[in-house]
């Protein structure tokens, strides 16, 4: 309940329909608002609704209702303890009863400002599926306002980030989309930083990690930010590309990253390294390295498995593909920890989707690799039997042009050191 000299002055104002007295009332709730007690909070917020309740009443008219909204706007950010509670009290109590308003059409610039204040306040106190819904409340495609570009631009990311905090990036999808439609006009390099590492953050979300490393990689050469901020984003481009499916496009982004100066000297370099060397990956440096990522990133996929464990296995695999020519199933499951079947399926997904050369020989139970990466074309298993006979016809070429070159090299350091031998013995 109201104080009873804010609701006698409210009265009499009332009466005289005077908008410097409203004025005068509300800077006099400010001036008292200075103690930090929970009961003078609490009167300072009946005071405030009290006020803005008078000031919506209809009896000043449009453009003195206007004003003192403004005001109640301005007296809310300066109260002394800048308390987010007060604000959001306030805040949502004015939003509930602006539309039983008479004047209510007239004021949606104010209506508006009031949701952005009060999302502020929910950011504050770490609520930010709150303060993404009541930002999304805000028209801003009404053909009664028209909002500029950048500040369409400002509103949506603000709930792409917030929508983000809370891991929904469903919804937070939905608002960069809009996003698309507008930001090819909008100048401000600020919000062009921002949507770009929402779109990254988004694309790590939903688990496309390829696409989510290059774009964390691309901002973090952005001079925008600072420093440490640039190192963190080269990080997080180190963790989705240690987390992308294994193959040829995975291994050009993870040579990417290695061949940026940056990376030594962050945590993350070890398993980078190791990753783009094709080195086998143990249990202890995964374990370290997982405990660092997001809980996205942690997720369990459709087969039981988390998506670091996935990656995990497919980089593993493709290591062994370089140290072994041929390995039965049962022996290729001990190495990456899983049983032979398993072992199997996996050999046989990463081959058929272009990510592993070799074949399989399920009668014999062997896997056949073929040296170097994939092509990252999908082949048949006809083609891919005749595998191992083009590998073994260009091993022999190479072999006889070795042959060659070497013989040819001799021949020239005997003429060299003894003409007269070469002439009498050898037809060159």
């Amino acid at each position: 309940m109201a104080s009873p000299q804010v609701t006698t002055a409210l009265a009499e104002a009332g009466n005289k329909a005077s908008l410097a007295d409203y004025q005068a009332i509300l800077s006099t709730i400010q001036s008292s608002a200075t103690a930090s007690s929970s009961s003078t909070t609490t009167t300072t917020t009946a005071d405030l609704i009290a006020f803005a309740n008078a000031a919506l009443s209809g009896t000043l008219g449009v453009v003195n209702t206007r004003t003192l909204l403004t005001d109640l706007l301005t007296t809310l950010r300066n109260l002394p303890n800048n308390d987010p509670d007060l604000t959001i009290d306030v805040g949502q109590h004015v939003i509930t009863a602006i539309p039983d308003s008479p004047l209510a059409t007239s004021l949606t610039d104010q209506a508006a400002a009031l949701r952005e204040q009060v999302a502020t306040a929910y950011e504050a106190q770490d609520e930010f599926l709150a303060a993404a819904k009541l930002l999304a409340e805000i028209p801003l495609d009404s053909s009664q306002r028209r909002v500029p570009d950048a500040d369409k631009a400002a509103i949506w990311i603000r709930i792409v980030r917030n929508y983000l905090e809370v891991d929904d990036s469903t919804s937070a999808e939905t608002y960069l989309n809009k996003l698309k439609n507008v930001m090819h006009d909008v100048a401000d390099a600020e919000l062009n930083l921002h949507f770009r590492l929402s779109a990254a953050r988004i694309q790590d979300s939903n688990r496309q990690f390829l696409q989510a490393a290059k774009s964390y990689h691309d901002i973090s050469f952005s001079p925008a930010i600072a420093e440490d901020e640039r190192l963190h984003t080269l990080g997080m481009a180190i963790k989705c590309a240690v987390l992308a499916p294994a193959g040829p496009m995975r291994s050009r982004a993870l040579g990417q990253l290695y061949k940026d100066e940056r990376a030594a000297g962050l945590e993350e370099h070890g398993i980078l390294e190791k990753m783009f060397f094709d080195r086998l990956l143990s249990t202890g440096e995964v374990d370290k390295f997982a405990q660092d990522l997001a809980p996205h990133q942690l997720a369990k996929t459709a087969d039981g498995s988390t998506v670091l464990a996935k990656a995990v296995v497919e980089h593993n695999l493709l290591s062994a593909s370089r140290l072994y020519a041929n390995i039965g199933f049962d022996e290729l499951g001990l190495l990456l920890g899983l049983d032979g079947q398993k072992a199997e399926d996996t050999t046989a997904r990463m081959i058929e989707q272009g990510r592993l050369a070799g074949s399989i020989d399920q009668i014999e139970r062997i896997i056949l690799f073929v040296g170097g990466d994939a092509a990252g074309e999908k082949k048949g298993w006809g083609t891919r039997a005749q595998v191992p006979v083009a590998k073994e016809m260009r091993r022999w070429d190479g072999n006889v042009q070795a042959l060659a070159e070497d013989l040819e090299q001799l021949t020239d350091g005997l003429q060299a050191e003894f003409p007269e031998f070469v002439a009498a013995h050898i037809a060159v």
